[in-house]
């Protein structure tokens, strides 16, 4: 066919192959992380409206919340596996297999969201209560869950869009389309709530809204591109050697998302042995950690395609340097988001802790009693995300479904489980469970990393003797 890129994307790919890699890092990941810092915020600000209706409302969402996301891994896997396909072509300058991929992935998309649809519509509370969730939340939250499934829907293709847009350095524009979205979630949110004293389901009608403009951008996005990245129907490959490669990728990346996700529905019910509102306030530590782990995520969700690139282009040395930059960087992170959280988590706890009708001094109590053992993980966690990072990069995602199972199912499960059987702990058992969990996933990550890196160093000398002679 003799696809070629478009000047701007040829202009990328120049520069995540040559440009000093820590400058690469930091304008090509930077908007991304910072969005994801924004969009932990507007979580928390969607819980602050959740709690302005009542603390079971804030129990309700932080446990449909992980329900949902367990659903929203299936979108994820595909999204990053055909990332990871689509960056390595795009990185060596195999612009037909770009547009056949890009093509091939949103396609995949649409039928897993019709599927999605089809499935799980018409069967929400069955679902919910072969997952176990407490009654008490599904009576508060069923209707909030019906729309999160139609939400879904149309976020697994926007998903996917937005992972292609990655793959070519639009961080930037990622940046703005997702603010705008999160801007109109939050201002419908709070005109539903505090001007139309709504109820639970309004702010997923809110969030429902807001996605589907990003969905209506997306399609006009895909049509009007220009180069290797324009969809075109044309370019649909069916086959067996486009279609496998990227499922091949992307089942590890679902599977993983999906078993970490329903190991923290399984955290939760667990949690609630302690009471609903242990289940909302580790919700609501979750979101505190947000404030420092979803800078890892940005700069993860950006390099992993930089590293795919450059290992499309044979620069294995470059690689590594991206993800020792990486590391620098999140571990940063994790140090100074340390540092602030410790010295303000008694006010942020509060701030949650307080509805239209009173403070509530207990929820507060637990919020800090779970949070103050979480963010001892904040450094490793960062260790984690760079090497995550890199294992996507270079395909290994076998490898981060290895790490991230074992997060839940052998650093989280079981520990809850023995510190509620053998000990006399309260909720605090549920934030030491968290501790244990993210400090023995980084330290777990590091040991994984260091035999991937002396295979990558093999193939970096095998790739640089021929230059040398």
């Amino acid at each position: 066919m003799g696809f070629t890129a478009s000047k701007q994307d040829e202009s990328f790919r120049a520069y995540a192959l040559q440009a000093h890699p820590l400058r690469v890092l930091l304008t090509s990941c930077g908007p991304l992380a910072l969005f994801q810092a924004l969009q932990t915020v507007f979580k928390i600000l969607d819980a602050l409206m959740a709690s302005y209706i009542g603390s079971d409302a804030v129990s309700a969402v932080s446990c449909l919340t992980q329900i949902t996301l367990m659903i929203t891994a299936l979108g994820s896997g595909l999204a990053v596996g055909g990332s990871i396909k689509i960056s390595e072509a795009y990185g060596r300058g195999d612009y037909d297999s770009v547009r056949s991929r890009v093509a091939t992935v949103y396609t995949l998309a649409v039928i897993v969201s019709v599927v999605l649809a089809i499935g799980m519509v018409p069967f929400a509370e069955p679902f919910l209560r072969l997952l176990q969730t407490p009654e008490e939340l599904i009576a508060v939250g069923a209707g909030y869950f019906r729309v999160e499934i139609l939400t879904l829907v149309v976020n697994f293709f926007n998903t996917v869009y937005l992972a292609m847009e990655r793959s070519r350095g639009h961080g930037k524009k990622i940046l703005a389309l997702n603010t705008v979205v999160v801007v109109v979630k939050l201002a419908l949110s709070a005109i539903f709530v505090y001007v139309l004293q709504s109820g639970l389901m309004m702010i997923a009608v809110a969030t429902l809204i807001s996605q589907l403009l990003l969905l209506g951008y997306a399609l006009l996005s895909m049509r009007r591109d220009e180069g290797a990245f324009r969809f075109s129907p044309k370019n649909i490959r069916m086959d067996k050697p486009t279609v496998l490669p990227i499922l091949n990728l992307s089942y590890p990346v679902a599977a993983e998302k999906m078993l970490f996700a329903g190991g923290k529905v399984i955290v939760n019910s667990m949690s609630g042995n302690y009471g609903s509102l242990t289940v909302g306030a580790l919700g609501i530590s979750n979101n505190i950690g947000g404030l420092t782990t979803s800078w890892h995520t940005g700069f993860n969700d950006g390099a992993a395609p930089l590293i795919s690139q450059n290992r499309g282009a044979a620069k294995y040395r470059r690689t590594l340097q991206l993800y020792f930059w990486l590391l620098a960087v999140d571990v940063l992170i994790g140090v100074v988001g340390l540092a602030v959280v410790s010295q303000t988590l008694p006010y942020l706890a509060r701030i949650f802790a307080q509805s239209k009708n009173n403070f509530d001094q207990s929820f507060c109590d637990a919020i800090v009693a779970i949070h103050r053992w979480e963010m001892v993980g904040y450094v490793t966690l960062g260790i984690h995300s760079a090497t995550t990072a890199l294992l996507l990069g270079y395909g290994y995602t076998k490898l981060t479904l290895l790490l991230n199972v074992s997060r839940v199912f052998v650093f989280r499960v079981p520990v809850l489980w023995a510190l509620q059987r053998f000990t006399s702990l309260g909720e605090e058992a549920v934030g030491i469970t968290m501790m244990v969990s993210n400090v023995c996933t980084g330290i777990m990550a590091v040991i994984i990393v260091i035999p991937v890196i002396r295979k990558i160093v093999r193939m970096m000398r095998a790739e640089e003797a021929p230059l040398t002679k």
